[in-house]
């Protein structure tokens, strides 16, 4: 329907009208906490609109709802996790231990300076939060999405999670800069996490400021929703704003401090918790806890497990274990390196959490590192899955607390059963971004001969396949290669590959009733043209730290569609060598 109206409801007993909304400044925060019985102290105003009660909270209506033109018929809840866990009694915003409880209680602390929205994701609102685009316009959506308002109804959470950083355990971590707003239940039914990510400190902000700042905040907001085109399990981000107040970060950490400006991302996920979440509990002993926490988890998150079965934290665990190997065969399907593969950035829903430093390779490299930090290398691209079983072994360690002898032994079954899941997913992956139909003897070869090559030569990694895509069989037979195809050209250079074009289009020989064409076709599909290289991100950033949005925003747009050839990224040279200007910027950047 195109029609956008408000969001309306039909309810059985009475239609509804809904008030204008009423923003409710500092001096109402009083009222705010005797609502919540626990709030504790903040400065963050209220968002004060009417609740939706046709289906008892979160917002959704599940009859005839449309997207809203504003705030005022749309709400927010924490209802749902303070019901079930329970929450640090200590109601102060300071620096602490944190015991028996998933999270704390804590207001985002408002900017000081003039807030500007630097982008918003149009799927993200629309899709998801039920928002029509032009709420992004809207003074009350700045407030909200900055900090500055909470939504009134909704107490703003933190969540308690440990974790393993660099393969030693680092004890209580936490979200030390950013806040669950509340929970959303759309008009598909489906519930969504907000969490506010830069918006300042809280119990668990050890010695950091909570602040994020705008360099890091483009990245993540960008990523995010880059990643989601791909195809790859992520979190999202509905808005990044930037304002004025000073921030001071070792980028490089050189030792060189530099002014910077505090950012704020709304990303949204269907859950947030991860490894760390789990280990915490296990490493102190919260056992109940622990496997309260485990039910809900399954109960919400994990419908094909029986929630009352006596296995059901097993088949979790074989849930994850293959779920994990599938997304980072996802992410080596694309080249992106996640540079802090820590368990406390693993998602138990095994989706892409927490960009901090990352990258997508240019150059072809196994031993391609994202994080300038990483002096060991330890989260090299071509380590990424052997990380990936460590951070699931402590998650087994955790779960063994709640497993009988036998289920330890078959839980240990699954977990050796990850190499060869990994494997799978990355062989069938790689055979489709080559273009293969069906199972022929030497296709491992031949995916790992074209490797080999590239890395030799240092070939591009994304248009290496993509012009692999687009390029005839007739050209590589006759080993021309055209101009246009120059990461091809690059490879081309190597002695062996006249030797592998003919494995290749012998291979190729094979596919049942197929044609070049229908091969081209189906490759584009699979081999992305664009991707966010760092020299891409990092002019789009510059020019956004001198109040200039206008690159954010175009390779927001072109990465919306990352398969698909694009005048407008043709003409910032997005699949082009990288321009001789960007030379400089091609570095690691770091959060």
């Amino acid at each position: 329907m195109n029609e956008r109206v408000g969001l309306q409801c039909r309810c059985p007993a009475r239609s509804l009208r809904f008030p204008r909304l009423l923003l409710l400044g500092v001096a109402c925060h009083a009222a705010a906490r005797c609502l919540l019985q626990s709030a504790p102290e903040g400065s963050t105003g209220l968002l004060h609109r009417s609740r939706n009660t046709s289906d008892g909270g979160q917002g959704y209506c599940d009859t005839d709802a449309r997207l809203a033109p504003t705030l005022d018929f749309w709400t927010l809840s924490s209802a749902d996790l303070i019901a079930v866990f329970p929450v640090d009694p200590v109601k102060e915003n300071y620096v602490r231990k944190v015991e028996n409880c998933i999270f704390s209680i804590a207001f985002p602390t408002p900017f000081k300076s003039r807030v500007r929205l630097v982008a918003v994701s149009k799927d993200v609102l629309e899709d998801i939060l039920d928002l029509d685009v032009s709420v992004s316009e809207t003074d009350d959506f700045i407030q909200l999405v900055s900090g500055g308002k909470i939504v009134f109804g909704s107490v703003p959470l933190t969540h308690r999670y440990g974790g393993h950083q660099f393969g030693v355990w680092a004890d209580q971590l936490g979200d030390g800069r950013a806040h669950l707003i509340g929970i959303y239940m759309n008009r598909q039914g489906e519930k969504w996490e907000l969490q506010l990510k830069g918006s300042g400190k809280t119990p668990y902000s050890r010695n950091g400021d909570g602040r994020a700042v705008l360099r890091s905040s483009v990245r993540e907001f960008l990523c995010s929703e880059a990643m989601h085109a791909l195809g790859i399990p992520t979190s999202r981000a509905a808005s990044l704003v930037v304002s004025d107040d000073e921030v001071w970060r070792d980028q490089f950490y050189s030792g060189n401090i530099t002014k910077e400006r505090g950012a704020v991302v709304l990303r949204v996920a269907k859950s947030w918790f991860r490894i760390g979440s789990l280990e915490i509990l296990a490493h102190y002993g919260e056992l109940d806890l622990l496997r309260t926490l485990l039910d809900f988890i399954i109960q919400e998150h994990f419908p094909l497990v029986d929630v009352k079965g006596p296995n059901r934290y097993l088949d979790f665990f074989s849930t994850v274990v293959s779920e994990t190997a599938q997304l980072i065969a996802l992410w080596m399907s694309v080249g992106f390196a996640h540079g802090v593969c820590n368990t406390d950035n693993f998602s138990l829903l095994s989706i892409t959490i927490d960009y901090g430093p990352f990258g997508f390779m240019e150059a072809y490299n196994p031993d391609f590192v994202s994080n300038t930090s990483d002096d060991e290398k330890r989260y090299k691209i071509g380590n990424q899955a052997n990380i990936g079983m460590f951070n699931l072994n402590k998650l087994l360690q955790a779960l063994n607390l709640l497993l009988d002898p036998n289920q330890k032994q078959l839980a240990a079954q699954i977990l050796d059963g990850y190499p060869d899941l990994y494997y799978t997913r990355f062989r069938k992956l790689f055979k489709a971004k080559l273009g293969f139909l069906g199972e022929e003897e030497g296709d491992d070869e031949l995916i790992a001969f074209l490797l080999h090559l590239m890395g030799e030569t240092e070939a591009d990694f994304t248009m290496t396949f993509r012009q692999l895509s687009e390029i005839t069989e007739s050209q590589l037979l006759e080993l021309n290669i055209p101009q246009q195809f120059w990461a091809l050209k690059t490879v081309s250079k190597h002695e062996l590959f006249p030797t592998w074009v003919s494995q290749y289009l012998l291979r190729l020989k094979s596919n049942m009733n197929d044609s070049d064409s229908e091969r081209r076709e189906r490759m584009t599909t699979v081999n992305p043209r664009y991707v966010l290289k760092n020299w891409m991100a990092e002019s789009a950033i510059q020019k956004a730290e001198r109040n200039d949005f206008s690159e954010v925003r175009l390779l927001q747009q072109v990465l919306r569609h990352p398969f698909q050839k694009c005048s407008m990224a043709e003409k910032a040279g997005y699949a082009s060598p990288t321009p001789s200007w960007a030379k400089d910027l091609r570095v690691s950047c770091s959060s």
